[in-house]
């Protein structure tokens, strides 16, 4: 049964009275009055609501009437009704006469604030459901599988189609927590109404993943990750305000891959802001093998694979110089020209710095398999 609340009561009380010239009484489902324009007689049982409350219609009081009933007033009761249930009532003091033409519309519009409020909190019941969902799935254990498996099917989510996980993580240095967190309250509301498909929850005071389902895409058409990515930009650009960055993970399918998504999200994230610190858009697939190699966390070969940077930022002199001239020459796929236009030097000097790179890190940036090596190794230290 919908419980009626002394806030709503409060609310449909002071509302219906800036429009009509009478007290306005909001009673419960036990006839008890739960606000009233005269603060005096909230607590108060009201006989007239109780009689609409039991013949569930309209009842009218006369001055004659009322004399009868105990601290009964002159007026008229409605029944409210929330989805077929009778949930309280709403009353109107005054000469029946008079205040007849205002009872159906102060009936109405009561009803209307309480289908509104009893919508939103079925909105808001759903997206905590949905948003534990999300949360078990990004954090995947096999053994919870068959329960995932029975909430897939209340929500409807079909693992046999394509997902993405994207991350939006609002800036911490320009909003407190507090601020953030209603900041993706909001944002996963306005989310529901925009892409309805896309499941989302908070997992952080500052992060919101978003799970989205797709029709598989084309074999052969390398860019659809990249399209999804920029149309979800494009919402997220008209909806959050504040600055963020948005990152889009690994498309795959199957519940297990939801974590893997969120995963490969995640490391792009850290790997992309690293790299590129002014843009506020990644993607796996723009980093897949940076992604890929994140995971030679621990043990000696990955200590092996670090070694050539660490040695380059061993050295006193001139590291910082060098360790910029590697970086511009792999992010311009090592064409000497390029390189060179784009540290504003000469080709001599570029030759010389590479040089003592080679020196430095014992590799011959000459053969292919040393390149690929120290490539390896300064994404591994990034």
């Amino acid at each position: 049964m919908y419980i009626l609340s002394t806030e709503l009561a409060q609310d449909i009380v002071s509302r219906t009275m800036k429009i009509i010239p009478y007290n306005v009484n909001v009673m419960d489902a036990n006839g008890t009055i739960l606000a009233s324009g005269n603060p005096a007689r909230i607590g108060e049982l009201h006989a007239g609501a109780m009689l609409a409350l039991a013949k569930r219609l309209t009842v009218e009081i006369d001055s004659a009437s009322a004399r009868n009933m105990h601290g009964a007033q002159p007026g008229i009761n409605l029944p409210l009704t929330v989805n077929g249930q009778v949930c309280g009532a709403v009353g109107l003091s005054g000469v029946p006469d008079q205040v007849r033409q205002f009872g159906e519309l102060v009936r109405l519009t009561a009803e209307m604030i309480l289908e509104q409020a009893h919508l939103a909190g079925e909105l808001q019941r759903d997206s905590r459901y949905r948003e534990a969902f999300v949360l078990n799935l990004i954090r995947y254990e096999a053994a919870h599988e068959a329960d995932l498996a029975a909430w897939a099917r209340r929500l409807g989510v079909n693992f046999e189609r394509s997902h993405l996980v994207y991350l939006l993580e609002l800036d911490d240095q320009a909003m407190g927590t507090d601020q953030a967190l209603g900041e993706l309250q909001r944002l996963q509301l306005r989310m529901l109404a925009r892409q309805p498909s896309a499941l989302t929850a908070s997992a952080g005071a500052h992060q919101l993943v978003l799970l989205d389902f797709y029709d598989a895409a084309p074999a052969h058409d390398a860019q659809w990750p990249q399209r999804q990515l920029k149309a979800l930009a494009a919402i997220l650009h008209e909806e959050c305000e504040q600055p963020h960055t948005l990152t889009m993970g690994i498309a795959q399918s199957g519940m297990a891959g939801v974590a893997i998504s969120y995963r490969s999200a995640q490391a792009a994230a850290r790997i992309g802001r690293a790299r590129h610190p002014r843009r506020t858009r990644f993607s796996y697939y723009e980093q897949a093998l940076p992604v890929l190699l994140s995971g030679l966390g621990s043990g000696w070969e990955a200590d092996q694979l670090r070694l050539p940077i660490a040695r380059l930022k061993a050295q006193d002199k001139n590291k910082e110089l060098l360790q910029r001239t590697l970086n511009v020459w792999f992010e311009h796929d090592g064409h000497p020209a390029a390189t060179a236009e784009a540290l504003h030097v000469h080709r001599n000097t570029l030759d010389y710095r590479l040089r003592r790179i080679g020196e430095i890190t014992g590799l011959d940036l000459g053969k292919l398999e040393d390149r690929f090596l120290l490539y390896i190794s300064s994404l591994l230290t990034t």
